[in-house]
């Protein structure tokens, strides 16, 4: 019943942008950390951002990337900006209910299947 949809990924070049978006139904988004995760071709599966009572991001994206969320309409959004092709990876749209340990993928209780960004060189 809890379901979690990414879009807005796609092909961009070195430097440009893309927003993400993630639709959580059975789930009130309010209630929830929710969180970016990203996933590149044969590595771990790495923190982008979280957000909830604050935000948090990952080392490799602070700075150029920005979570936000709507929770009237339970949506979270991911603005990436000045994008390397070293962004290139699937991301993830996770839900966290525990409100602890916000990088660690484990510990996220629901899961989109994710949106493919691929950045060009």
């Amino acid at each position: 019943q809890v379901q979690l949809t990414e879009s807005g990924g796609g092909l961009v070049q070195a430097g440009g942008s893309l927003r993400l978006s993630c639709s959580a139904s059975g789930l009130a988004s309010s209630t929830y950390r929710m969180a970016w995760f990203r996933q590149a071709p044969g590595k771990e599966r790495e923190f982008a951002a979280a957000i909830g009572r604050s935000t948090y991001y990952g080392d490799s994206v602070n700075g150029r990337f920005t979570i936000s969320r709507d929770n009237a309409n339970n949506m979270v959004y991911l603005q990436m900006n000045s994008l390397k092709p070293e962004d290139t990876a699937v991301y993830y749209c996770a839900a966290q209910q525990s409100w602890k340990n916000y990088y660690r993928a484990p510990n996220y209780d629901f899961w989109g299947q994710g949106t493919q960004v691929t950045v060009s060189s």
